[in-house]
Formats: C-alpha cells, structure tokens, sequence
C-alpha cells in the first residue's frame, strides 16, 4: 500500500487532485520539450508511477462528499505495467499525452469511460471489459515489441468479448503489430459504434469477426495494411452492423472479409481503394454470404485483386467502371436494384444497348459457367419492364453454356442459336422461312415437276409446293402429287423438308425452355 510519504512531487500533486477530479497537466507548453514519441527522456519531474495511478482508481484517496473523483494526467512519463485486470473502476480514466513505458491490462475490468488521447502505448490488454460510458483511443500509438512478458502475449490492442455502452474512438491513431493483429476484436459489442477516421493506420490484422456494433463501423480515410505479408488487413466475418463506411480514400493493402456479416444499413466503399495482397495474388474483397441494405462499391478505381460475391445479398447495388477486377465471384449474389450514379460517373442507364453488353461482361468476368448470375440479371431487367433486355441476358446465358457442352450438344445449340436464339428470338424462324420459301419459289418456277399420277390432282404452284415441303405437319397437296426428274431441284425438295424439320423442331424447343423458365 503505498502512503503519501513516499509519493514524488508530481504524484502528489495527482493524489490530490483526484478526489475533486481536477486535470494534473505536466506538458512544458514547448512543442519540441511535449513531443510524446520521445517521452522515455522526460524528466522525473514528468513521472507518474503506474502503480499510483492504480491505487488512485482502487480507492486509495476516498473522495470527499459532494465532489465527482476522476483521474486527469496530462504530459506525463508513466513507468511500470499499468495493470488493472478485473478491478471494478468507479472513476473515469483521462490520460492525454502520456508515455507508457509499458503496457495497459483492463481485461475483464468494470469501469466507466477511458480515454488514453494522443499517447504511446505498448499495448493494450481489454478483453471481456465492460465499459459504462466510451473508449477514446484517438491519436495514440498502440505498439506490439516490447521485451516485457506483457507483450508476449497480447496483440496491439485486444478488445476480445468487450462490451462497451459508448462508442469506441480510434480516430487518428497509429496501431502497430505488422506479423500479429494490430486489432482483435472477436465478440466486441460496442453500443454506440468504432470511429477509426481521420488517418487511422492499423499496420497489422483489424479482426472484429462476430462483433456487434449498433452504431456502425466508420473507417473513412483509413489506412489498413499488413507490410510484407499476404493476408487479411480487415476481417468482419459474421458481424452485425448498422453501417460498414469504407469510404473517402479508405486503403486496404490486403484482403477485406466480410463473409456473413448482416448489415442492417448502408455498406459503402465509395472512393475506396482496395488493393488486395502486395504480390497480387488473392481477394481483394471476400463477402461471402454477406447481407446488406445498400451497396456502394463505386471505388477509386479497380481492385487489384479478385472481389468474391458468392451468395451475398443486397437491396441495391451501386457500382461503376471502376468497380470490378478481371475475376468476380458471383455464382448466387442477389440484389433488388441497380442504382444508377447519379453524377453521371456510370453509363448504366437501363435501355441503354450497350448496358446489357457491359452487365453480361461482368458476368463474364466470373470464373466458369453458372447459370444464376445471368438469371438474377434478367430478373431485374424484367422488373424493371425490360423484357427485351432480359432475354438478350438470357441468350447470353445460353451461348456462354454451350462452351460447357459436348460437341455434339454444341452443334445443336448453334443450331438452336442461328435459328431461333434458343428460344429468345423466334422471329429469326420467321426469316429463315421467308428466305427458304423465296428459293423455293423462284427455284421452282423456272422448270415443271412430272406429275405422280397424270391428270390427276392440283395443278403446279411453286409458292404452294415450296410451303408443303416446309411445313412437316398436314400437307397441301402439292408435295404428294408431283416429282422431279431433275437432279438439283430433286435435291433442292430433300433440303427443304430437311430444313422444315429442323425449323420446327428448334422452335418447340427453343420456346418450350422460354415457356418453363418463366
């Protein structure tokens, strides 16, 4: 128990303060004598033992009635391990402009708000705290490497199964753990939100796999990277949040994973630039299975990695020319609506002709043939009143599906395509029938056909005998009651019939599938 004797001048002057919550601030007011990075130098003037500052939120100078007790610090070089693991804290925590020669452990602690502002902190230990009131982290320094057992065994700041009724700010602060995780927050229920904006840099893994954050994740501007190594900078998977602001030149050098997080809201990574792993080989964006309202991916320009979609599922999408890389995963991704840009970025007005050539290539980009992505993109077109727009999707869909087929399965879907567009252009049968029916008919024209049974039946119409032989059903007449003795005309009579089947026989098809798909 430490006694007031042995406190040094600066201690005391904090015992004292503390029971009225008065700020104890030892900054010299001199930019270059207060810079933090070089608080290992200040003097013992500047000194705050950490275990005075643990007997202080411990009860070791009981307030006095009528007054609010907070522990105010300012400027000050702060020796030993600040250790306060499940202590039951009373009193808000301010600490601005502090040097830790050590680091902090609050894990499993009750407490009310903290702020560590601006300082340099070898780490920070707050797995399962609980927190009545805020976490302010803003503009300090959060380093993995000492040589203290201390730090052998954390990661630059642990939040794991935190819950914290405020908002958690990270605003401007530099978190380092470049081989580890920068930031692990599995389980983190932050009421009112994590603020990492303005130059936030987290060097080193962000993981808040399974978090809870109601208040959303707010990361515009920021910085997240892992330096020469591959992997994940950003790992959300399962979480549940509000909104995902990855926006206004947010920076990821490695992979962002959001596979299963809900988002009740907004999901944006307007202006982002996602990079994906330094050698160029892995996702830049994993959302599998991912849920949200609505979807801005309009980046800064395309990811260098591949962007995975599998399964996911949003209300709408925004994107633009810069949105996609050479592969996406897109195999089961449903969403309502297609927003167009409403600057004018994108070229996505619908109706457009080149917009179902843009929509199919995007489809294209994704690795092997899957039928959904084509589907679900008809199916916006139709709900949007585009029938045209939807089949030419659809024969899109078809073409791309006989590269898969066996020869001779190919053979027949071009058949089915020249003929009919499988379905989804019947009018081409009805060209291929007027050019047939013309050849016919000037071909026949010209000679006349030996009778079957002379001086019996119709006499001979071109037009008429040209038409029997194209029609495979019922018949005219005129194919029953005449022949030809000449060779080419006689074989011209076969391809006719021949063609007749085959026009038939891709139009049943080809509409039987238009018919069952819808």
């Amino acid at each position: 128990m430490l006694s007031y004797d042995e406190l040094t001048s600066p201690e005391r002057e904090l015992w004292d303060a503390f029971p009225e919550g008065r700020r104890v601030d030892l900054r010299t007011g001199v930019p270059e004598d207060d810079r933090v990075a070089e608080g290992g130098r200040w003097s013992s003037g500047r000194t705050v033992r950490a275990t005075v500052i643990v007997a202080l939120l411990q009860g070791a100078n009981t307030p006095q009635p009528g007054a609010v007790a907070c522990l105010r610090l300012a400027g000050a070089r702060i020796p030993g391990h600040l250790n306060l693991a499940g202590a039951q804290i009373a009193h808000p925590l301010w600490l601005e402009d502090c040097w830790f020669e050590d680091g902090v452990d609050l894990s499993g602690a009750s407490t009310q708000s903290i702020a560590i502002v601006g300082s340099r902190v070898p780490g920070v230990e707050a797995g399962l705290i609980r927190i009545e009131g805020r976490l302010d982290l803003r503009r300090s320094r959060l380093e993995r490497g000492s040589a203290s057992p201390f730090h052998r065994r954390v990661t630059a700041l642990s939040l794991i199964n935190a819950h914290v009724s405020g908002a958690v700010n990270l605003s401007g602060a530099e978190i380092i753990a470049p081989e580890q995780w920068a930031l692990s927050a599995g389980g983190l229920v932050a009421e009112g939100g994590v603020y990492c904006l303005d130059g936030f840099v987290a060097h080193g893994e962000v993981r808040l796999m399974g978090a809870q954050l109601p208040g959303g994740l707010h990361m515009r501007g920021a910085l997240v990277e892992r330096p020469g190594q591959r992997g994940v900078t950003l790992a959300l998977d399962n979480a549940v949040a509000s909104t995902l602001d990855f926006s206004d030149g947010f920076i990821s050098n490695g992979t962002v994973r959001l596979r299963g997080a809900r988002i009740s809201d907004n999901l944006t990574f307007e202006g982002a630039v996602l990079n994906g792993p330094p050698d160029g080989h892995g996702p830049s964006l994993v959302a599998l299975l991912m849920q949200a309202v609505d979807f801005d991916f309009i980046l800064a320009r395309p990811p260098s990695g591949t962007v995975d979609l599998r399964g996911a599922q949003v209300s709408y999408l925004h994107d633009s020319d810069h949105s996609w890389p050479d592969v996406v995963e897109l195999d089961g991704f449903v969403y309502g609506s297609i927003k167009v840009d409403e600057a004018g970025e994108r070229r996505e007005a619908v109706g457009r002709r080149d917009s179902v050539a843009r929509r199919v290539a995007w489809i294209r980009r994704s690795p092997g043939y899957n039928p959904q992505p084509y589907e679900q993109l008809a199916s916006w077109y139709r709900k949007a009143g585009h029938d045209h727009d939807a089949r030419r999707v659809l024969l899109a869909k078809q073409r791309h599906r006989r590269q898969t087929l066996p020869p001779a399965a190919g053979v027949w879907g071009h058949l089915l395509d020249v003929t009919v567009g499988y379905g989804y252009r019947p009018w081409l049968a009805g060209v291929w029938l007027l050019v047939l029916t013309l050849l016919g008919t000037l071909s026949f024209g010209t000679h006349s056909p030996d009778p079957v049974k002379p001086g019996e039946g119709a006499p001979f119409q071109p037009l008429v005998y040209t038409l029997d032989l194209l029609i495979p059903i019922g018949g005219l007449g005129q194919r029953t009651a005449w022949y030809w003795s000449s060779g080419s005309l006689q074989w011209l009579a076969y391809l006719l019939i021949a063609f007749g089947w085959v026009l038939t026989t891709a139009v049943i098809a080809g509409v039987t599938r238009t018919l069952q798909k819808n």
